[in-house]
C-alpha cells in the first residue's frame, strides 16, 4: 500500500470527523445560550478556544460575537478548520483515493460537499442554523456506516479507523478542558441550580448524554462526566477507547512496535492520574498532558508510515 494513499485516507476521515464534531459544537452552543441565565453572559468565545484559533479569528474580526464566531467556524475558506475548509479537504483526499473507498462513498462525500457549501450561509440565522448543520452531521455518519459496512476491512480500512479515533480522543479533551472551567466562575453564586446545565452541554457535545443517562441513574455530577468521558472503554467516543482502537489498528500494521509505545505510556498515565478527582487547574495541566502524548502518537503514525 503506498503510503500516499494511507495518508490520504487517514486524512480524509479526520477531516470528516472534524468537520461534525464542529457542527455539534456549535449546536450545543446555541441551546445552552438559551438555558443558562440571562445575567450570565457565556458568549462563543469557548467555541474558539476550544478549537484552538483565538489569534487568526481575532485577525479577522473585531469581537467574538455570535454571527462572526458562527460564520469563521462554518463558512470562512480561510480558517483551516472550518466546517467547509474541513470538508473540501476530505473531498479532495477522496478524490485521491477513489480506487480504494467504495464508490458510493465517494458520491456521498461529495453530495455531503455540494450540501455544505449551500447550505453555509443558512448555519449563520438562528432560523436555519439546527437544520443546516444537522445535515453535516448525519452526513458524516452516513459516510462512516457505508465506510464500515461495505469496505474491506484491510489495512487501508485499519488507517481510516486511526484516523477518525485520534480525532475523536483530540476534541473529547479539548472540550473537556474547555468547558469543564467556561461556567464555574460565572455560576459560582448559582453552581447547586446550574452545574446541570453546564455539564449536560459538555456530555451533548460528544452526544454522550443518553448513554452517560442509562450508566449512571443519579444526578449529573462533574466527577461522574469526567468519569465517563475519559474512563469508559465502551463509549466511543471516550479517550480510553479511542486509545484502545488505535492501538487495535496499530497491530494489524506491519512495523508497528514502536509506535505503539506512546499510546501504552498515554494510556498507563490516563488510568493512574484519577482525573475525575482532578480540581479544576491539575485537570487543566492534565488535559494538556493528553494533548500533547495524543500529538506524539499521531507524529509517530506520520513518521512511520506516512
Amino acid at each position: 500500500m503506498l503510503s500516499r494513499v494511507a495518508s490520504s485516507i487517514f486524512w480524509m476521515v479526520r477531516y470528516l470527523e472534524r468537520a461534525e464534531n464542529t457542527a455539534r459544537l456549535i449546536n450545543v452552543n446555541s441551546h445552552l445560550l438559551l438555558d443558562i441565565p440571562s445575567s450570565v453572559k457565556l458568549g462563543w468565545e469557548p467555541i474558539i478556544d476550544i478549537l484552538s484559533v483565538r489569534e487568526d479569528f481575532h485577525e479577522h474580526y473585531e469581537q467574538a460575537d455570535e454571527r462572526s464566531v458562527v460564520k469563521y467556524m462554518v463558512a470562512d475558506s480561510y480558517n483551516p478548520g472550518s466546517i467547509i475548509s474541513s470538508i473540501t479537504a476530505a473531498r479532495e483526499n477522496a478524490r485521491t483515493v477513489r480506487e480504494i473507498i467504495p464508490r458510493e462513498c465517494w458520491e456521498q462525500i461529495n453530495a455531503l460537499y455540494l450540501t455544505a457549501k449551500s447550505n453555509s450561509q443558512s448555519a449563520l440565522t438562528r432560523r436555519h442554523r439546527y437544520e443546516s448543520l444537522i445535515s453535516v452531521i448525519r452526513g458524516n455518519q452516513t459516510i462512516t456506516g457505508m465506510l464500515a459496512g461495505t469496505m474491506t476491512h484491510d489495512e487501508a480500512y485499519a488507517f481510516l479507523r486511526m484516523g477518525r479515533n485520534l480525532e475523536r480522543a483530540d476534541m473529547t479533551t479539548r472540550i473537556i478542558d474547555v468547558r469543564s472551567a467556561n461556567l464555574l466562575r460565572e455560576l459560582s453564586h448559582e453552581q447547586p441550580a446550574f452545574e446541570n446545565i453546564q455539564w449536560m452541554g459538555v456530555l451533548k457535545s460528544l452526544s454522550a448524554y443518553q448513554m452517560y443517562r442509562r450508566e449512571m441513574r443519579l444526578r449529573i455530577s462533574r466527577a461522574d462526566v469526567l468519569r465517563f468521558l475519559l474512563l469508559e472503554p465502551r463509549f466511543p467516543r471516550s479517550l480510553c477507547h479511542s486509545l484502545e482502537q488505535v492501538k487495535s489498528c496499530l497491530q494489524e500494521l506491519p512495523g508497528h512496535e514502536n509506535v505503539i509505545v506512546p499510546i501504552d505510556a498515554l494510556s498507563k498515565q490516563l488510568r493512574q492520574a484519577s482525573p475525575q478527582s482532578l480540581k479544576q487547574e491539575k485537570l487543566h495541566d492534565f488535559i494538556d498532558d493528553m494533548q500533547l502524548g495524543l500529538i506524539k502518537i499521531a507524529q509517530g503514525i506520520g513518521d512511520t508510515y506516512f
